[in-house]
């Protein structure tokens, strides 16, 4: 056993680049995968969890209080079962070299290639049981959502305790912790049967909702716009809101719809399509709606989104056909193109719809009302077969669709799907009457699983020519144009191939040693004993990031009606509720109350302040704990360390894991975190002793400073730099009952924080500038004018974290067209906390060179500030002025001398060179502005006068070339600003030779 006062490894050292290496790479691993099994957001990469797992149970073996019979035991396993040549075994007898050997493996098993291999498992888990004898270790997830980090218990032969709020959740991680170790292979070979059985059935069932094509042609997926009428004067057609019209863009099989308009007198224009293969982009039309505004075909006008809204909202969200009494369309969603498989020539290949499609729907569509009718005429005793629960209220966060009409769960189907998924239903609750326990839960995720890829928020993924499951992203936002597949054929997201999806993933953990406990519980009141576990680790909810339960109705509905009664489908706390638990639910909500009080920010942070109390409670003495935590605002941070320091934790170490790809969505030109911050903490001593305020205070850059070099050798830059700081500085105050000041007042966690920002920020700029810590903390505006500060503090956040990228494309209609700003964002909030301890005055810089809208900054294009600096006649005049200077004028200071030959009037007037505002006067104009201007002379192709204003700066000092040194190495590296600089300074170079 560890004695209490032995380090665990995790709070002295981590192979971080290694195991970010292995978490982001995660993200694209598909078969076997435990995100296979079921839909779950924001889960925790196995990679991260496994390592910092392992580095949590084991003791530091350079710790004076290590147990000797751990290295012993340790040297004999790792000789033993992962013995390595060259010396290998020498290195391992000392206690460094065991120390970096351990590490070494934990960055190896890693790896998902190594996650079920028989030499690794066993392995760790020796390591483990060599730490903790025969009795396993119980590690703790209160949050534990799609289970990552419980299955790496259980994977490591811990005991494993999982527990969350949401149904959904608790039923993915039965499945995951109670069923695959129970029975595995047998499991994976029972779903097998039932999901064949529940195909053939089905087939039968619906074959004349989805007829086959003559011949060879099998239909796989049906293309769909929503569609709305031009209210201009004498027009009346109607608009097909298309994102793209696109359908294939590989080479050599280029796809897509074009139009014509056929016109008749006394009736509105009608809209055709026909396929075509473009030669290039151009080819193809343009979208016709963007951000919720429809372009009219016909006549180009407008319909602005109000309206666009309240047409859709007459159709209820527009997902289904019109017809009229004899089957003929008249309205609502038309389709646009059918996706077919064909044998020869192989692959996917597309038609236009004919008159059997939509015949097929008009039946669906009688279907659905009959088998509504015999519901109600049977007294509605049970569920309605389609969902009929209410939508989250308007203003939910990622929420847009009931803008649109769709209300109530099921109106997010078309008529054919709930037909189809009703079918399903029926079938699968069959499957599960007299089923086991394990194989109904399995079942019922398999019925969850396919409804993913059966709504009508699904689209074409134009590049891999596949269906686009529901959340590409974690909202419901208004597709425009979608696609429905045929979910009993070959084709993608069907029935077949989720049951091939979950089976593989039962397969993959079949070695999981021993079964878990899960338990639909509230994180503030934990089931468990006092002092029962020996790890608790969570990766908590942040504050209004991700909407859980609100998203996860969208399975629960269909989950209820599969598994009635199911006793993890359930709302404990309130059972007249049908839908998931919401009122204790620790997100930040206003649109919910709990216990009529307004689920606000103050509301949240209280609430996980009482879950950091509970897993305090709940931990041994000599337990140790992790917090993961990405959240990309301060106020987030502060929430999460308030409430674990109030609850009785102290800080002890934090390793940042690249845990998000950089082609996500919001990595693009924002402060998105690249990495997620693992908090190492402990349970505070009762009897904490007072910290002295000047101490803590003396203590903190040397702790900084350190922290900062070791992550920046890790390729850890930027805010995930600046946030995986802050941990570190928590040692130091956190290790205090409380710290106080000489007079005895008490420094609560916000006043530290602002010093961790400005010891975090002063650091930077050393690291910018290859300063001294001295020399910019005593003659910081010396260094650096107040505009460069803030610029390169700016970029300097803005740098990310190295990570892999996948190259895959995110599904987001919203992306597609929304309008790109250029330049580059950070939240208000951290460009805030640099500003205030660096003495940067952000209102006086709004305009000139940063804007700040909705709560982001951006730092101004060089492009934008071309007005700014040289007025209505930009560069070129400046640089005419520059070029004609036979007597040399131009000496010393360029503006000064350039206002001076102003003011004498010459032949080069003011408004032509500087404009009639003057902005870039000698007074005015900093280092960072002749810096801009230089480049927009480079940029302009006014080499002799950006010749003639580069030795001018060369001869007044070092502080433009240092400057501009100091941007070319902040500028993300395929910015016009960077490539400017560059070639800037290549020249300079060349002057000065």
């Amino acid at each position: 056993m560890i004695p209490k006062e032995c380090k665990r490894l995790a709070e002295v050292d981590f192979p971080i680049s290694e195991v970010s290496k292995h978490a982001a790479k995660e993200k694209s691993i598909r078969h076997g995968h435990p995100s296979t099994l079921h839909l779950w957001w924001a889960r925790r990469p196995l990679a991260s969890s496994r390592a910092v797992l392992m580095a949590l149970l084991l003791p530091d073996p350079c710790d004076s209080n290590c147990p000797e019979t751990f290295k012993e035991d340790a040297r004999r396993i790792l000789l033993s079962m992962y013995g390595r040549p060259m010396g290998w075994a020498n290195t391992i007898e000392s206690d460094i070299g065991l120390r970096q050997i351990i590490l070494e493996f934990i960055a190896n098993f890693a790896s998902w290639d190594f996650a079920g291999d028989l030499t690794y498992l066993g392995v760790g888990r020796a390591l483990v049981k060599a730490t903790h004898g025969d009795d396993a270790p119980l590690v703790v997830d209160p949050f534990a959502g799609g289970g990552s980090i419980p299955v790496e218990a259980l994977r490591l032969g811990c005991a494993s305790f999982a527990s969350d709020l949401n149904p959904v959740a608790c039923l993915i991680l039965k499945v995951m912790l109670e069923d695959i170790p129970r029975y595995g292979i047998e499991l994976a070979e029972d779903l097998r049967k039932v999901g064949k059985a529940i195909k053939h059935h089905a087939e039968r069932a619906l074959t004349d909702l989805y007829p086959a094509d003559p011949g060879d042609s099998i239909p796989i997926a049906y293309l769909w716009a929503r569609t709305v009428r031009c209210e201009a004067p004498n027009c009346g057609a109607e608009i097909p809101l298309m994102r793209s019209f696109w359908l294939c863009k590989k080479e050599k099989r280029k796809k897509a719809l074009r139009y014509s308009v056929e016109r008749s007198s006394g009736s509105p224009p009608n809209i055709e399509f026909d396929l075509f293969e473009p030669k290039s982009d151009k080819d193809v039309p343009s979208a016709t709606v963007t951000r919720a505004k429809a372009t009219c075909i016909c006549c180009s006008s407008v319909l602005p989104p109000a309206r666009v809204r309240a047409q859709l909202a007459s159709q209820r969200g527009g997902a289904d056909v019109v017809f009229d009494n004899e089957g003929c369309r008249i309205g609502g969603a038309r389709m646009t193109a059918v996706v077919i498989l064909k044998t020869s020539p192989k692959g996917k290949h597309y038609r236009l719809p004919n008159d059997a499609d939509y015949a097929a729907v008009y039946r669906a569509q009688k279907r659905l009302v009959r088998t509504l009718d015999d519901w109600e005429r049977n007294g509605k005793q049970e569920l309605c077969p389609v969902p009929d629960e209410p939508l989250p209220p308007i203003g939910t966060l990622g929420f847009r669709v009931q803008r649109y009409g769709m209300l109530r769960w099921g109106d997010l189907f078309t008529a054919r799907q709930k037909v189809a998924l009703m079918e399903l239903v029926h079938l699968a609750k069959m499957q599960a009457t007299g089923a086991k326990d394990a194989l109904k839960g399995s079942i019922a995720l398999l019925v969850g699983r396919v409804t993913d890829y059966m709504s009508a928020q699904c689209v074409w993924h134009i590049p891999k020519q596949l269906v686009a499951h529901t959340f590409g992203r974690q909202a419901l936002p208004i597709t425009w144009d979608f696609v429905e597949i045929a979910p009993f054929s070959s084709g993608p997201g069907n029935l077949a191939g989720a049951t091939n999806w979950i089976t593989k993933v039962f397969k993959s953990h079949s070695k999981l040693p021993a079964q878990g406990q899960v338990q639909l519980a509230d994180t503030t009141c934990h089931p468990l004993p006092d002092q029962s576990a020996s790890v608790w680790f969570t990766d908590p909810p942040y504050y209004d990031a991700v909407p859980y339960a609100d998203l996860s109705d969208f399975f629960l509905v269909w989950l209820k009606r599969t598994l009635p009664n199911h006793h993890l489908l359930q709302d404990p706390f309130d059972p007249t509720n049908p839908l998931s638990p919401k009122q204790r639910e620790i997100v930040q909500d206003e649109t919910k109350r709990e216990n009529g009080r307004i689920k606000d920010c103050q509301w949240f942070e209280e609430n996980m302040f009482k879950a950091f109390a509970e897993g305090r409670r709940v931990l041994q003495e000599d337990g140790v704990g992790s917090v993961v935590f990405a959240h990309k605002t301060t106020e987030g941070w502060e929430a999460l360390l308030s409430g674990m320091i109030r609850g009785g934790w102290t800080i002890t170490g934090s390793w940042p894991i690249a845990t998000e790809m950089a082609s996500r969505l919001r990595a693009r030109e924002s402060a998105a975190l690249a990495t997620s911050i693992h908090l190492i903490c402990r349970p505070r001593p009762q009897d904490a002793s007072i910290g002295d305020w000047a101490d803590v205070l003396h203590d903190l850059p040397e702790r900084v400073n350190s922290w900062m070099e070791r992550l920046g050798g890790e390729g850890v830059r930027g805010a995930d730099l600046v946030f995986a700081c802050i941990g570190p500085a928590l040692e130091i105050f956190s290790q205090y009952h409380m710290v106080e000041t000489a007079d005895g007042r008490e420094v609560k966690l916000a006043e530290y924080l602002e010093k961790v920002w400005e010891v975090v920020g002063r650091t930077a700029l050393e690291q910018v500038l290859g300063l001294s810590e001295s020399h910019v903390r005593d003659n910081l505006t010396g260094v650096l004018e107040e505009d460069a500060r803030l610029t390169a503090l700016f970029l300097w956040t803005l740098q990310s974290t190295d990570a892999p990228n996948d190259g895959s494309d995110v599904k987001d209609e919203e992306r597609v067209h929304k309008p790109k700003l250029k330049g580059f964002s950070l939240p208000f909030d951290v460009v805030r906390r640099f500003a205030q301890p660096m003495g940067i005055d952000l209102d006086t810089w709004i305009g000139s060179i940063i804007t700040l809208q909705k709560g982001m900054v951006r730092l101004l294009p060089v492009a934008e500030r071309s007005k700014n600096l040289f007025g209505e006649n930009d560069a070129g005049a400046a640089a005419e002025w520059l070029e004609n200077d036979p007597k040399g004028n131009a000496q010393g200071e360029l503006f000064p001398e350039l206002n001076a030959e102003l003011s004498r009037g010459k032949q080069y007037p003011r408004k032509s060179i500087i404009g009639e505002d003057a902005e870039f006067q000698s007074s005015n104009a900093t280092v960072l502005d002749r810096v801009h201007a230089a480049m927009l002379l480079q940029n302009s192709g006014h080499t002799d006068a950006l010749r003639t204003l580069i030795g001018i700066e060369l001869s007044r000092g070092p502080e433009f070339m240092q400057l501009a040194n100091a941007l070319s190495a902040l500028y993300p590296r395929d910015s016009q600003e960077k490539r400017l600089l560059d070639t800037m300074l290549s020249g300079s170079t060349a002057m000065r030779l």
